[in-house]
């Protein structure tokens, strides 16, 4: 039977979707504006001002120019290793610290745990940090960008939180019929856990896509610099010389716009590309890791 929804609540819903509908539209915007400038005509867009929603012309030769780019191709191959080694171990050491301390009767359980949330609130400093990766010889090397990140106390407590929501009989169980730590973990804990861990690769894939702090900081060699250390120096330096190559000095300027737009482009789709496969996890996930602090 249909409800008869009275004229406040009809239009308190019909300000809700105007609300909803004008933020979409800032958030979507800015996205739009980059993707159509990319395949605008360069000079075009130069003498364009004001909002752009559709395409000056249409030209791609701000992608080619931005493919002919050995550094852009390069940093995909550096960032890529980084992201699926780095997203690999991350999941599997937070789901061994996770799974550790939501065991009931461990030893010095909440010392540990209260140490553990001391480094969520304050670290050593980042020259410390910096001085004791290079007295590891992890500096010029990307396993300095996935050996000292792979364990995030946030994202150890959710998952901490989500182990702790599932039934104790199940690993009583296991335990009767002879099951070691490891194998429950990664035959029962994990297999029960995927919203969760789905939300966990998306955190930690997210960061280590869009992390560029420290690899700026502990790599001097350019051909290990992952794709957004690359992409910040087109931005922030304006360096398009090498894929603005053949132009005339004239047209360098409005080239090298529809290039940094390109590359934008190129940096961020493989991550949206990805979010649609998560985001049915997501929701429910965060819910089951926050079920109880």
């Amino acid at each position: 039977m249909k409800i008869k929804r009275s004229k406040g609540e009809i239009i308190f819903s019909g300000f809700n979707y105007i609300l909803l509908t004008c933020i979409m539209i800032i958030c979507l915007y800015p996205v739009w504006y980059v993707v159509v400038a990319s395949i605008s005509n360069s000079s075009l867009l130069t003498q364009h001002s004001g909002i752009l929603l559709a395409p000056l012309g249409f030209s791609l030769d701000s992608y080619r120019k931005v493919f002919k780019n050995p550094m852009i191709l390069r940093g995909y191959v550096n960032t890529l290793f980084i992201l699926v080694t780095g997203v690999f171990l991350d999941i599997i050491m937070t789901s061994i610290g996770a799974y550790f301390l939501s065991r009931k009767g461990v030893l010095l359980k909440k010392p540990i745990m209260m140490m553990i949330l001391f480094t969520m609130f304050f670290s050593g400093g980042m020259i410390p940090f910096y001085l004791t990766l290079k007295d590891l010889h992890m500096t010029n090397t990307l396993w300095g960008l996935v050996i000292p990140f792979m364990v995030n106390t946030y994202n150890l407590i959710i998952l901490k939180t989500s182990f702790q929501s599932l039934p104790e009989s199940l690993t009583e169980a296991a335990e009767i019929d002879g099951a070691g730590h490891l194998r429950i973990l990664f035959f029962i804990i994990l297999p029960l856990s995927k919203a969760i861990i789905a939300v966990m690769v998306l955190y930690y894939g997210v960061g280590i896509w869009n992390g560029w702090f420290w690899a700026s900081t502990i790599i001097r060699k350019r051909e290990l610099y992952p794709l957004q250390v690359i992409l910040r120096e087109i931005l922030m330096q304006n360096d398009v010389g090498a894929m603005a190559a053949g132009v005339s000095a004239a047209d360098q300027e409005s080239v090298g716009m529809t290039i940094k737009y390109a590359t934008i482009v190129v940096a961020t789709v493989p991550i949206l590309c990805v979010y649609p496969f998560l985001q049915k996890y997501f929701t429910k996930g965060v819910l089951i890791g926050a079920v109880k602090a």
